[in-house]
């Protein structure tokens, strides 16, 4: 069956309505392993957060990697920003918990898309001078290649007037169209927006955290528990190729492509999500009280002393390194550093 929603060709073959069909089947029973999965959740939240800020900032350049981003976070309070690659994942994790902790009361609006992308900017010194409002300069989504070079991957909507008039539109068509799907609107609100590009930098960034933020609005509360943005940067290649294929054709491309493969990432996501339950509940069973304590605090607080935990759970340090050691040998944790140096990670 083929359809144009939003002025964007789109075949709704079998292939995509089983991958649809997969994903409601899954919501459907959500409810009941939320509330069975509670401690487990929390404990793959913030695991899920800390992949989410890594993946979705290294997809744009940035070199840390999920053990650096979850020490930075641990300590943004304290810590002071110099680094670009530090003052965007700050950037993307503050965003990223907003929408978390407020997206029932976030619309779909220009001011709060334009709130989102401010807040995602707010550390980023280079970024200052354009911040929360669309682009004044053209910029084609271009690919680094190995010899130095550049290559572009598709255009983008000229500056002014072209790109406010597209917002517009965007905005308008999504809150107003009540007949088509809506994880498809979801994902064909998220090609319109990479493909407008509205801001100066930042739009890939702020295109994976409307995702989320459109798929919680829309009851899919399990995307918060694992990582969208670590599926696409696992797919980088083809997430580029998908879209340049279809914004070649420009206007009134077929969008099919670009809907499977958004579609495809949610399913290997839930798949994902539904194994990490599963690992869990067996690694909690073959853990002891305070093992599982432990654990659980080396999960939130990645690279931690053995000090730490023993001030912050109130444990006995003597006890504390016994059961690192247990925890070690269990292959639940995992250490870096010698002597006073040493911090603990969850595997």
């Amino acid at each position: 069956m083929s359809l144009i929603i939003n002025n964007l060709q789109l075949d709704l073959g079998m292939k995509i309505m089983s991958e649809l069909s997969k994903i409601d089947r899954f919501d459907a029973t959500w409810s009941n392993i939320e509330k069975r999965e509670g401690s487990t959740l929390m404990q793959l939240k913030s695991i899920a957060t800390v992949k989410s800020v890594g993946a979705s900032t290294r997809i744009e350049g940035s070199k840390m990697t999920d053990d650096e981003v979850s020490v930075l976070i641990e300590n943004i309070n304290i810590s002071s920003f110099e680094e670009r690659d530090q003052q965007e994942v700050v950037g993307y994790f503050e965003a990223l918990d907003t929408i978390a902790e407020n997206y029932a009361s976030i619309g779909i609006t220009e001011s709060q898309i334009k709130s989102l992308h401010n807040l995602l900017m707010k550390h980023s010194v280079k970024d200052a001078w354009h911040k929360g409002e669309y682009k004044q300069v053209t910029n084609a989504v271009e690919a680094n290649l190995p010899d130095g070079t550049k290559q572009t991957i598709f255009k983008t909507t000229e500056p002014g007037l072209q790109t406010q008039d597209a917002m517009i539109r965007l905005v308008e068509w999504y809150n107003n169209d009540e007949e088509t799907l809506p994880l498809i609107k979801d994902a064909l609100f998220v090609y319109e927006f990479l493909t407008i590009h509205p801001f100066q930098d930042g739009n890939g960034r702020l295109s994976r955290l409307l995702a989320s933020l459109l798929l919680l609005k829309n009851g899919y509360s399990w995307i918060q528990y694992v990582s969208f943005e670590h599926e696409i940067e696992n797919r980088k290649s083809e997430y580029y190729k998908v879209l340049m294929d279809a914004q070649k054709n420009r206007p009134g491309e077929n969008v099919t492509k670009w809907l499977i493969f958004f579609t495809s990432c949610l399913n290997n996501i839930q798949s994902n999500l539904l194994l990490k339950l599963e690992e869990s509940k067996k690694a909690s069973e073959a853990l002891t009280p305070r093992e599982q304590r432990i654990s659980f605090y080396i999960q939130n607080h990645a690279g931690c002393s053995s000090g730490d935990i023993s001030t912050k759970l109130d444990i006995p340090l003597p006890t504390v390194k016994k059961t690192i050691v247990e925890l070690l040998n269990k292959k639940v944790i995992t250490k870096e550093g010698v002597g006073r140096a040493t911090g603990y990670y969850s595997i």
